[in-house]
């Protein structure tokens, strides 16, 4: 089975509504209408139903009706201008009989941190950085462009992918405003990879890649009910990307299957020369689309943690809908409680330590119309401008200024017990109980945004993975009130392959992408809203 699985996952992509109604318009497209997905999209090409530049242009319509008009999403900061150009080479390539791979001639995003050479500059939502064409791909988006797909543009994020603030508001930059959630338009979009959340929910991209630190992949992905991927940090490379932690910091895929993420994460992954933490990558590294199989979780035993999320009156039933299909694919769940492994506050010196020396080093290599060139620079930018200061302060941003450097005795020991701690938290208990994976819900639905005390995060499960390095997939797992909520597997070093199949696995039972509708808000669907009216019929 696991031979033929791509070509299997390609046709059932297509026999699924891999095609659709192409817009012929900006203003016909509808808010309800799904595009395809990455591997979708490549069904549609290979059997001629489309091409690279159709899909571009009915992506660029949908991003005009509903990302800049209609629910003005703010989910893509900005266009990739030699987007058409790309796809009508791709395609040429296609009809000369070469074709690259699962992502030849698909559009994806990129979140707006990930440089790309293509006259686009890399924000990372800040305005010191709106001058910052670097004229530079990033090795992993060179990765993808060589597999064929075409860089549709860059996503909006929570600014400075949420370094700058603890009372943050994610989804929100300066340059690109605040990405709202098409599940409910006045609920977070989590972060930081919020603009890549909602653009791959709402069809204005096949996929997207995000990058996490520790849930900036993971949230944004539940939260708009999709499959999202923090590979183990150092299985893609983090040159030109703007930097929060080097112990931590990962780009990830995000997409609407397992499949498309799969097929991604195949591209992204491999070794950098200059990203020492890379030099095992390419040892690693598989086809990951190749290793999907529906039977992977047969014979497995998966840990089951029941946290105070999973216990909750309104994640506890889908949490056991998901238990019950792991059951039905084959695996042996095995009840465990994960052992205490306070991390936080170790965490906390290490990015701060990490976030002034890696971003001193990465703003000394942008090009000379950037004029911040250390993080102070930043710091004294943003006093000066009224908008970058309008919604939250950066009492991290200047936390980390203070820090004492890479070889402070503080942050050194802090780096390993934090570290060594959340890696036996997770190999421990792994090998206590024979498990495959470890699985819990992935973090609440997504909350009123809230521009007085920041975020609300209920149950987030992200910070063992991310402190460990670890990989950490989420797929879906069901919707509270129309709000998607995700289910977390966690494993060991270098699992990707085995999470994506069990993920696929689990997907194959019925936990599929659910299409978000546009509410304005939760309490105006219509049985909410009846409930808050009075009963004047009572005595």
């Amino acid at each position: 089975m696991r031979t033929t699985i791509t070509a299997t996952i390609l046709a059932a992509a297509l026999a699924a509504g891999g095609a659709h109604a192409a817009p012929a318009s900006a203003t016909a497209a509808r808010t309800l209408d799904v595009l395809p997905g990455l591997i979708a999209a490549q069904a549609e090409m290979r059997r001629g139903m489309t091409t690279s530049e159709a899909l571009v242009k009915r992506y660029l319509a949908r991003i005009a009706a509903i990302d800049r008009a209609g629910p003005a999403l703010h989910a893509v900061i900005v266009l990739n201008p030699h987007a058409l150009a790309d796809a009508r080479k791709l395609d040429a390539e296609r009809k000369a009989g070469h074709v690259r791979g699962p992502l030849h001639g698909v559009p994806i995003l990129l979140k707006d941190n990930i440089e790309s050479d293509d006259d686009t500059a890399t924000t990372a939502g800040s305005l010191a950085l709106k001058d910052n064409v670097s004229h530079r791909d990033a090795p992993l988006v060179k990765r993808l462009t060589d597999a064929g797909a075409v860089i549709l543009g860059k996503t909006n994020l929570s600014e400075w992918a949420n370094s700058r603030s603890t009372q943050s508001v994610s989804g929100w930059s300066g340059v690109g405003g605040l990405v709202k959630n098409p599940y409910a338009l006045d609920r977070s979009a989590c972060g930081s990879s919020s603009g890549s959340g909602a653009a791959v929910a709402a069809s204005l991209a096949s996929a997207a890649v995000g990058t996490e630190t520790d849930g900036s992949v993971t949230c944004p992905s539940s939260v708009h009910g999709l499959v999202g991927l923090k590979p183990t940090v150092g299985l893609v490379s983090r040159t030109h990307v703007v930097p929060i932690s080097h112990s931590q910091d990962t780009a990830g895929p995000m997409g609407r299957s397992v499949e498309d993420v799969a097929a991604l994460l195949t591209a992204m992954a491999g070794s950098d020369p200059q990203d020492p933490a890379t030099a095992d990558a390419d040892k690693h590294k598989t086809d990951y689309l190749r290793d999907l199989a529906p039977d992977a979780l047969a014979g497995k035993r998966i840990g089951v943690v029941r946290d105070d999320l999973a216990k909750s009156t309104s994640i506890s039933p889908l949490y056991a809908a998901a238990l019950a299909r792991l059951r039905a694919a084959g695996a042996t769940l095995v009840e465990i409680v994960l052992p205490k492994a306070e991390v936080e506050d170790d965490e906390n010196v290490v990015m701060g330590t990490e976030l002034k020396a890696d971003m001193n080093a990465y703003l000394a290599s942008t090009p000379a119309t950037v004029k911040s060139r250390t993080l102070a620079d930043l710091i004294a930018f943003d006093k000066a401008s009224p908008r970058e200061m309008s919604l939250f302060a950066q009492e991290t941003f200047e936390q980390a200024e203070a820090t004492k450097g890479l070889d402070d005795a503080k942050y050194r020991e802090a780096r390993r017990r934090s570290m060594t701690v959340a890696r036996a938290a997770i190999d421990e208990t792994l090998a206590k109980e024979k498990l495959d994976a470890i699985v819990m819900p992935t973090v609440g639905p997504a909350w009123r945004v809230d521009v007085v005390d920041g975020d609300h995060y209920s149950g987030i499960s992200t910070t063992l993975p991310a402190v460990a390095g670890y990989p950490h997939l989420t797929v879906p797992m069901g919707q509270v009130r129309g709000l998607p909520v995700g289910l977390s597997f966690w494993g060991p070093q270098w699992s990707e392959a085995r999470l994506l199949a069990y993920g696929f696995a689990y997907q194959e039972k019925g936990a599929r992408f659910v299409p978000p509708t546009y509410t304005p808000s939760v309490e105006e669907i219509g049985d909410v809203e009846t409930a808050f009216q009075p009963n004047r019929s009572a005595p």
